[in-house]
């Protein structure tokens, strides 16, 4: 039996930003969710400025993937000004269904000295497979959607936005969760090998686990 939250995307969305919140990715409103529609070409979106662990189905809003009309408000608030990115991502990539951006410091604190994230563990190698870190863009626009879904247009389902946060995807909303703490984990250990003076010998993941994963995606975490 699934034992992720089920039913309303709003709630496992809701659901998301509590574990996130608590987790440690975010500071307050740092960051915006938002889900794709089954069947409709609409997505669920927060509302700009919405605390990730105070989130009920009024702070989100439903938008037109074709040109980003509100179909349904989220009370007062409008869209996220992150709406433009999450648009320009499904748009360019079909078989997603979830969007978690956030702003995880410890990947953000790597990206600003320059330093790779290390792929650490399988369960990295696996749910990760690779981040693509993208040239700084001034956050909320144009410019920025335009060059977070031309990442995500090569494959990789972890984006990281230099200077500003990550974009996660998923085919779920509970996929899409699942990286993005799977990144930040190993964005922690990247920094604790890289406090201790040992990032040098620290690999990425074992090269045979990867190898047999770029053949099988059967292969289990």
């Amino acid at each position: 039996m699934p034992n992720y939250v089920t039913g309303d995307l709003r709630d496992q969305l809701a659901h998301a930003g509590r574990s996130v919140v608590s987790a440690g990715l975010v500071v307050g409103s740092g960051g915006n969710l938002s889900a794709r529609v089954p069947g409709a070409d609409t997505i669920w979106v927060t509302g700009a400025g919405t605390w990730l662990d105070r989130l009920d189905g009024s702070d989100f809003c439903e938008v037109r993937l074709d040109d980003g009309a509100v179909v349904v408000g989220g009370g007062t608030n409008p869209p996220t000004t992150e709406l433009p990115l999450h648009l320009a991502t499904y748009r360019a990539r079909p078989d997603v269904s979830a969007v978690i951006h956030l702003h995880p410091q410890t990947a953000l604190l790597l990206d600003a000295l320059g330093e790779r994230i290390r792929l650490v563990t399988t369960d990295h190698a696996y749910y990760l497979r690779d981040i693509v870190t993208t040239p700084f863009r001034l956050p909320g626009s144009a410019e920025l959607a335009e060059i977070a879904a031309g990442a995500a247009a090569t494959g990789t389902n972890c984006v990281l936005l230099a200077r500003h946060g990550c974009s996660v995807l998923g085919d779920s909303v509970e996929l899409a969760h699942k990286r993005a703490l799977y990144l930040e984990e190993a964005a922690q250990l990247t920094y604790r090998a890289l406090a201790a003076g040992l990032l040098a010998v620290l690999p990425d993941g074992p090269a045979d686990y990867s190898a047999a994963l770029a053949r099988d995606d059967t292969v289990s975490a």
